[in-house]
């Protein structure tokens, strides 16, 4: 695994979990968020060592700041950052972590009675800034 600076790993933690936010509030509801942090979480959790590792490093994440579209900018900024850092370090943890993010952020959709067209438009927008 490449080395990371603290700043690195931050961007990576927080784009991670950003992703999983978005699309929970996405369709909200209390219990439903309950279980879609749950199922994002789980999901990020058995991603491949060298991801998982950089989520865990660290504090907890910071949350973005300001109005909700902000928020969502700066989370899906976050996500193209994160992807260009890995893609740098190049040694093939940026596929690996869009492949997580994308697994986390369906089956935070897929957690409480199915996957809604809000949902699916911010996942759609996840794998956007990914790409």
């Amino acid at each position: 695994m490449a080395n990371y600076t603290d700043a690195e790993r931050d961007t990576v933690r927080d784009a991670a979990f950003g992703a999983i936010a978005l699309v929970s509030r996405a369709d909200p509801g209390f219990l439903s968020s309950f279980k879609e942090s749950l199922a994002g979480s789980k999901a990020l959790a058995a991603g491949p060592k060298e991801i998982t590792e950089l989520l865990r490093a660290g504090g907890f994440p910071t949350p973005p700041k300001g109005d909700p579209a902000a928020q969502e900018q700066a989370v899906l900024t976050g996500l193209s950052e994160a992807k260009q850092l890995l893609t740098a370090k190049g040694d093939g943890s940026a596929e690996a972590f869009s492949g997580v993010i994308l697994e986390a952020t369906q089956a935070v959709a897929d957690a409480s009675d199915g996957v809604s067209p809000e949902e699916q438009a911010v996942i759609d927008k996840v794998r956007a800034a990914l790409a």
